[in-house]
């Protein structure tokens, strides 16, 4: 008898520690302007980590670093107690996430707007520059005077490809379109100073624009203000960002990271998730243009319309977009 109480306990202790081992520890690590950015970080807490826990009921660990040095920090820190799979929030988390996935390959890595090719990394990009040219015809069919703008953040390809985009739509509405376009600066601050953003869409305004879609993390901030205070029109971008100043965005430019941050981790609880490359554009729904009724008055039938059968049509392959990344030059 005392032989088989022993067996029991052992069982199921056994069975306690698979259950703690088997539960779901998933985490997220953002870029350093937080959560709360009002756009691309904030679009992978609200529709992913607030969305999971909502869903299925399951916590997922939060790291916020205040700084460069902290991301790798974070990222350790993380995988040593056990989190898998550790979503990280954009291209800057890249070397953090190659030389920590590379200490722990038994942990699941996943990494937004980056490739890393190691087996335990899930990269999933965009093709932003499909939802870019959505946006950028939109504005082209808004604008009165032919002019529109495009405010980036970072010189970088990866914005550059959303300019690219947006440059290519505007003129496949309109032939004649004139896109003016800026980039705040060289370095991650160019996606956090609102400031220069407002500078910039008043410059582009005395020139004439009276549409500019903002590819620039909180810097937009300054780019939608301005442009409600000139009586303009502004475009969002990564997260829905039409309830931020109501009937002056014209559209915003949706990436569906929240989502892809929780079909990571729900894919790893289901025994489904695997390293590799994924590329999401409108056909696999990761980019859309965002129509609400927080901007619904601007945005006409025939306007909306227009838009759709260009959707349409991108994802027939009868539109080809150019990818700004494939050779670093605007061609089309």
């Amino acid at each position: 008898m005392k032989n088989k109480i022993i067996k029991l306990s052992a069982l199921a202790l056994a069975i306690s520690s698979f259950g703690a081992f088997a539960a779901p520890k998933p985490a997220v690590i953002y870029d350093t302007a937080g959560k709360f950015d009002k756009s691309f970080n904030e679009a992978v807490y609200q529709n992913g980590v607030v969305a999971l826990k909502e869903e299925r009921g399951v916590e997922v660990r939060e790291f916020e670093p205040q700084n460069e040095a902290q991301r790798e920090q974070g990222l350790r820190r993380l995988a040593s107690r056990g989190f898998s799979p550790i979503v990280a929030v954009g291209f800057n988390m890249s070397s953090a996430v190659e030389k920590v996935a590379t200490e722990f390959p038994e942990t699941k890595f996943t990494i937004i707007d980056s490739v890393i090719e190691k087996p335990n990394v899930q990269s999933i990009v965009f093709k932003e520059h499909e939802g870019s040219f959505l946006v950028g015809a939109l504005a082209a069919k808004a604008s009165e005077s032919g002019k529109v703008g495009f405010v980036g953040g970072m010189d970088i390809p990866l914005i550059r490809k959303f300019q690219c985009g947006y440059e290519q739509g505007a003129k496949y509405a309109n032939p004649e379109a004139v896109v003016l376009q800026n980039m705040t600066g060289s370095t991650p601050a160019a996606f956090a100073d609102p400031a220069k953003g407002s500078e910039l869409a008043m410059s582009q305004f005395s020139q004439g624009v009276d549409v500019i879609y903002a590819a620039a993390g909180g810097t937009g901030m300054g780019v939608y203000q301005a442009a409600k205070d000139a009586g303009n029109l502004a475009i969002g971008v990564d997260s829905n960002q039409n309830h931020l100043q109501p009937g002056t965005m014209l559209t915003s430019m949706v990436k569906r990271v929240g989502l892809a941050a929780k079909k990571t981790w729900v894919d790893s609880m289901e025994g489904n998730w695997e390293g590799g490359i994924q590329v999401l554009g409108l056909a696999e729904d990761g980019v859309e243009w965002a129509l609400d009724e927080h901007n619904q008055a601007l945005v006409s039938d025939d306007m909306k319309a227009y838009v759709e059968g260009l959707k349409a049509d991108i994802i027939a392959g009868k539109i080809v977009v150019h990818d700004y990344m494939s050779n670093n030059e605007c061609t089309y």
